[in-house]
């Protein structure tokens, strides 16, 4: 997003010009008015992930210094406002209220840019769109400020899968496995990893695998057990334990 007049720049020029004072109200009034235009155009993207594609500068600029060191005012740090605004990011992301879960990720983001967590919430929201780019994306900038997360590792894998079933391109599929493998390494807990990776060794036609994974995710969760991905594996092998028929 393209703010109409970059109201930051312009205002630090006409500070440092002579204008006569008629001049001066009507820059102080153009000024004021790019302003209100550029924080219009944040809040008309504040559910979209980084307000849109702003840099962190621009987006607090928008949003007006005030407003932001009001959000983070009641906390010891910055930072320590930025977690709490992604834990709400969460919380709305589990009661299924997306938009205002988004604006607390980009809060969050905002707050603090080094966030993974926030990172992380906007692309897990970014993964329903049809394709996942952008949810590899911003999972990637999440995983580069925390390589040892387990739900990160585990959801970016998923997005390489979904991608992979998009175009078929080995590459992808390759990704996706060793995130996977990272993920339940990390956290052999991380059920939905066990599942997911499961899946990724049914592409690559290695049954026994995909069956072994099957196993040590429903051991921590059922309810992570994708029932589609049974009906597929028993049509190319028996479950070695027989626990699915």
């Amino acid at each position: 997003m393209k703010f109409p007049i970059p109201f930051f720049l312009l205002t630090a020029l006409l500070l440092g010009a002579e204008l006569s004072p008629a001049q001066a109200q009507r820059a102080g009034k153009a000024a004021k008015a790019a302003t209100a235009d550029a924080r219009e155009a944040v809040l008309g993207s504040r559910n979209q992930p980084m307000f849109g594609g702003l840099s962190a500068v621009q987006a607090e600029q928008a949003l007006g210094p005030a407003t932001v060191a009001g959000l983070a005012g009641s906390f010891p740090s910055r930072a320590e406002a930025s977690q709490f605004f992604s834990r709400k990011g969460y919380e709305y992301l589990l009661e299924n209220q997306r938009d205002t879960a988004a604006y607390r990720f980009n809060l969050a983001w905002v707050l603090d840019p080094n966030n993974a967590n926030a990172y992380h919430g906007l692309g897990v929201l970014a993964s329903s769109n049809p394709t996942p780019e952008q949810s590899i994306e911003l999972l990637e900038k999440g995983l580069a400020l925390a390589p040892t997360n387990s739900q990160l590792l585990s959801d970016l894998g998923t997005s390489y899968l979904i991608r992979y079933e998009q175009n078929k391109k080995k590459k992808d599929l390759k990704t996706g496995t060793e995130l996977l493998q990272k993920a339940t390494t990390q956290d052999s807990t991380n059920a939905n990893a066990w599942q997911q990776l499961a899946r990724a060794y049914y592409y690559q036609e290695q049954y026994a695998q995909a069956w072994e994974a099957v196993h040590k995710g429903q051991a921590t969760s059922i309810a992570a057990v994708d029932f589609g991905l049974i009906a597929d594996l028993l049509a190319h092998m028996p479950d070695p334990k027989g626990t699915y028929k």
